[in-house]
């Protein structure tokens, strides 16, 4: 099966030769969303568990994460075509005063590997830029990141500052010096440690907030 090739180039970290089955299968007119679904988002899924269980690290992870965006950049042309179901999207970045972006680039490539709609801000945000970002792209969550224990008034600001202006939206927090107790403190929707957990988090977010409004 050619699509579970696919699934094996990715975690085999090979990123020449997913991009190339992706683009094979593509060519064999595969169904898009099986691509997407059974091909890369379940390797990204895999390489989650395989983490979790301490059996690869945050460079294999980078590696899977390289593989798997050079499938997804042959899919996106076709997948805005199908107009193919998202998760969610989640803008993302880096708070203000912390231009650290190693963890938080991963945790953008894993929910995008994941299936999301990623919005990546970069580094040194401010609460207006992440709440201008929500607003102009319709988000679901917006997740924070911080890795100096001396932004972390700034990421407190910002999830503040959503609920000052009265927008309705799931946040996440992580980094470094970030504890559940301080995304509890601060009123974060929730907390997550590392990459993997933190798409665990995202999906629950959402199951949580579409359970709510139906």
């Amino acid at each position: 099966m050619a699509v579970e090739d696919i699934y094996k180039a990715v975690l085999s970290f090979d990123t020449v030769r997913t991009g190339e089955l992706t683009k094979v299968e593509v060519g064999s007119e595969t169904d898009i969303q099986q691509i997407l679904d059974e091909g890369l988002i379940a390797a990204m899924d895999e390489v989650g568990t395989r983490f979790s269980n301490g059996l690869l690290f945050v460079p294999e992870m980078l590696m899977a994460a390289r593989a798997m965006k050079a499938g997804l950049a042959i899919l996106k042309p076709f997948l805005a075509k199908a107009e193919s179901k998202k998760m969610g999207t989640i803008v993302i970045g880096t708070v203000k005063g912390d231009l650290h972006d190693i963890g938080k680039n991963l945790v953008s490539m894993m929910l995008e590997g994941a299936g999301f709609n990623v919005v990546d801000l970069g580094v040194d945000v401010d609460a207006t830029g992440f709440r201008s970002a929500a607003k102009e792209n319709s988000a679901d969550i917006v997740a924070l990141s911080a890795l100096l224990t001396t932004t972390l008034p700034a990421m407190e600001a910002t999830v503040r500052s959503f609920v000052e202006t009265g927008m309705e939206i799931k946040t996440m927090v992580g980094g470094a010096p970030v504890t559940q107790s301080f995304a509890d403190k601060i009123g974060a929707g929730g907390y997550a440690g590392d990459a993997a957990s933190a798409v665990e988090l995202a999906r629950r977010l959402l199951r949580k907030e579409r359970r709510v409004s139906t």
